[in-house]
């Protein structure tokens, strides 16, 4: 019988929502605090528990359009001067891909549209919810980080209300100036305690997700990964494949099988911390380089870590690039301390990059492989019997591999090559 694993849905969107706003000190907590101030504005707001929980599902997630670092930070540094429609579409697009998130897709896609520029009232389904979440990720913007929050107050509403009417319905400003005067209300959205704060009196706290919510919103997030960059975007996707095939081959049950899987989709979770001028860079990375890449899967864990139930996701997601002798990186653990699903996504990573075409090279051919393979094996980076079952099944493993990324390209060249191109 197949046993199935759960995750508490509020604890599974603050630590993504945190993921997306890791990559900067310039947005970090930049979805989270947005969150906060939406879901704040709705409960003063009275609207019903669907919507405020549709409404702050949202704006957690809002900004995960912009792929890149560089696009986040864009977002906050030249926000008046850059095309704000392109990734609320790429937004929506991502949402639409989830069941569980689909609901919220249309607040994302309209997150940034003037109150001016609507032709129905505030009534219809979704635009108080867009409106809400326009004047949230206004404000969180427009905070001084570095400067005290309650020093900060007058300047935040005198904004608001040189908003309304124009870019903000009068009515969501008016919400917003109502509790604008509690001074609980600023120390909750500044406290370095939030994610605590909203995990046991936010929304969802008490909802639990599936195996197959779980699944749907990291194949979700597989997509924000390797969309970052044309030159990873069917990466997570190939690692994933080849990892599912070889945890078949060595014996893993059904449940196991789709936790690789679905630690395959969130192994590169912290390349949302790296610049694209790293990702991309044609030539040899130079040693600085190379230490900003080295924190990725140190994110990877430290995020997917605090999510309850997916301690061994974790593990096999983050471990990927340690060896068993100790010398991989960040956390220098030995064959003693990483366990077989973190030796095959090793080998799965390995092999993917392998043959998937890179900014500097073209994918290898099997020999070449095979060699880099058999070498690291022999110079215990790699588990030799993993290895070798990778190669005994070689060309049905490449061939779904190359299978699966094909449906990955289509996508990416499809949805969302053709939105970048037009914004």
């Amino acid at each position: 019988m197949l046993q199935e694993f759960i995750a508490k849905f509020g604890n599974f969107l603050l630590s993504l929502s945190d993921a997306i706003d890791i990559a900067s000190p310039q947005i970090a907590s930049h979805q989270m605090k947005t969150a906060f101030l939406a879901w704040k504005i709705a409960q003063a707001a009275r609207l019903p528990e669907d919507k405020i929980e549709k409404l702050y599902l949202a704006a957690l997630l809002h900004d995960i359009g912009a792929l890149s670092l560089e696009e986040k930070i864009q977002l906050h540094t030249g926000f008046d001067e850059i095309d704000l429609d392109t990734h609320c579409i790429l937004g929506e697009a991502l949402f639409d891909l989830s069941p569980l998130l689909a609901p919220a897709a249309k607040i994302v896609r309209y997150h940034h549209k003037p109150w001016q520029a609507w032709v129905e009232s505030i009534d219809p389904p979704n635009v108080l919810e867009s409106q809400t979440l326009y004047l949230a990720d206004i404000l969180e913007r427009s905070i001084v980080r570095d400067k005290y929050i309650l020093h900060q107050i007058d300047e935040l509403k005198s904004k608001a209300v040189s908003l309304s009417g124009s870019e903000i319905h009068p009515d969501v400003v008016n919400v917003f100036m109502e509790i604008s005067r509690q001074e609980d209300f600023w120390l909750d959205l500044t406290s370095p305690r939030l994610y605590s704060l909203l995990l046991h009196f936010g929304p969802f706290r008490r909802v639990e997700i599936d195996q197959k919510d779980i699944f749907s919103i990291a194949s979700i997030f597989r997509h924000i990964i390797d969309f970052k960059s044309r030159f990873t975007a069917t990466h997570s996707t190939g690692v994933a494949e080849c990892a599912v095939m070889l945890s078949r081959y060595f014996g893993f049950t059904d449940s196991e099988i789709a936790q690789m899987e679905i630690a395959g989709y969130f192994h590169d979770l912290g390349k949302l911390a790296v610049p694209n001028s790293i990702l991309e860079k044609p030539g040899k990375l130079t040693k600085e380089e190379f230490e900003v890449i080295k924190q990725h899967t140190y994110f990877t864990y430290t995020v997917l870590s605090t999510i309850g139930g997916l301690g061994l996701i974790a593990e096999w997601a983050a471990f990927h690039h340690e060896k068993l002798d100790g010398s991989g990186y960040p956390f220098h653990v030995t064959e003693e301390r990483i366990n077989i699903g973190a030796r095959i996504m090793a080998v799965a990573d390995i092999f993917t990059a392998l043959a998937e075409d890179r900014p500097y090279r073209r994918g290898m051919e099997r020999r070449q492989i095979e060699d880099i393979l058999k070498s690291q094996t022999a110079n215990k980076a790699l588990d030799g019997s993993i290895v070798n079952i990778l190669l005994e099944n070689f060309e049905e493993i490449w061939t779904n591999v190359k299978s699966k990324q094909m449906i990955s390209k289509d996508i990416f060249e499809k949805k969302f090559l053709k939105v970048k191109r037009q914004g």
